[in-house]
């Protein structure tokens, strides 16, 4: 049942969400906007964005996996059943 004052929505605040702010500051273009240093024969501004992708998958799961035991709060009315929405019987 929701409490007074409360909105059913399932966002959940956490301090583990402050990390998926890294690989939004990772894609500002003045870091990485350059040649050098080359990596394996690849400019810095490639393999940058390449190491960008792995950071970005990994700060995203260690959230999830941070995150996903927390309970949320449901919305007011989820307790219903498709079948009784489809047939109608919550009027």
């Amino acid at each position: 049942m929701p409490q007074p004052g409360k909105t059913g929505s399932n966002f959940r605040w956490s301090p583990w969400n402050l990390l998926l702010a890294v690989p939004l500051l990772w894609l500002l273009t003045p870091i990485y906007n350059r040649t050098g240093p080359e990596l394996f024969g690849m400019p810095f501004f490639y393999w940058f964005q390449f190491l960008g992708i792995i950071v970005g998958v990994l700060c995203t799961t260690l959230v999830f996996i941070k995150t996903k035991d927390r309970p949320g709060t449901p919305a007011a009315g989820a307790g219903l059943d498709v079948d009784d929405l489809d047939e109608g019987t919550s009027r």
